[in-house]
């Protein structure tokens, strides 16, 4: 692999390692009944859950070089019977599955959804921003403000904007969408970060930079990434909205994952 490609894998990797080992300290002698309310009609338990199952259908398609999708439900979890086993069985399923992203080439050929390409160099970056929202989540359920480091919102955001053309679910939603053509304006105060998203009937295209839109929102960076992915509600103070409020407020509907 190339000392380029080697050094992203393995930034990506040490940062899932860091975000896993937040959450598992944050849930460890949280009240698994807690409801967890960005999630509807989840507590602390199902989260943990989602968590560690989605570890390992990870690691597996990893390990075993998998072509097609498999499901979670044909993966061996080993979940325990006592939630207050949870943590524990989250960093388990994660650590397993950094050891095999870490032993394995990121030019790999493996299954990936979103049709974003079929290597492996995609998986650690997908977990990174799954462990971070997941974090946030728990975070807001017990009663704290999610924090996120400018430069990994930054990422996050440009992860989604990439993933969301190949989320047949959105891709549909977007087609009921009445405002092709539309624009909106991301604008990160904290870190480098300006985006350009065009709305089209199967999807979006997004670009780098400043420019004239329907509508702007302007925020730090880990607000940005929240607000994209449902967490942050607008209208929130945290967020300076110019422009159509009800063109944002059904933009972010539709691109919800």
């Amino acid at each position: 692999m190339s000392e380029r490609r080697h050094e992203e894998h393995e930034r990506y990797c040490a940062a899932v390692e860091d975000e896993v080992g937040r959450f598992v300290e944050l849930v460890s002698g949280a009240d698994p009944t807690t409801v967890v309310p960005t999630c509807p009609g989840w507590t602390i338990a199902d989260l943990m859950k989602h968590h560690g199952t989605t570890y390992r259908w990870q690691d597996e398609i990893v390990r075993r070089r998998l072509q097609e999708r498999i499901w979670s439900r044909d993966v061996p979890l080993g979940l325990p019977d006592d939630a207050a086993d949870y943590p524990a069985w989250v960093a388990t399923g994660a650590k397993s599955l950094l050891g095999t992203l870490r032993a394995t080439d990121p030019e790999t050929r493996v299954w990936t959804p979103f049709g974003t390409g079929d290597r492996v160099r995609f998986w650690p970056r997908r977990v990174l921003f799954e462990a971070v929202i997941h974090r946030a989540d728990a975070e807001i359920a017990l009663g704290r403000t999610p924090h996120i480091d400018p430069a990994i919102a930054a990422d996050g955001i440009e992860e989604l904007l990439t993933i969301i053309p190949g989320a047949r679910w959105v891709v549909e939603r977007f087609g009921e969408f009445d405002r092709p053509g539309a624009t909106l304006h991301l604008h990160a105060i904290d870190s480098a970060g300006e985006w350009l998203i065009t709305t089209r009937s199967d999807g979006l295209t997004w670009a780098r930079g400043h420019g004239t839109a329907d509508v702007a929102v302007r925020g730090v960076a880990g607000d940005l990434l929240l607000m994209v992915y449902g967490r942050l509600r607008v209208p929130d103070a945290r967020l300076t909205v110019f422009g159509d409020h009800e063109l944002l407020t059904s933009w972010l509907e539709k691109a919800a994952l």
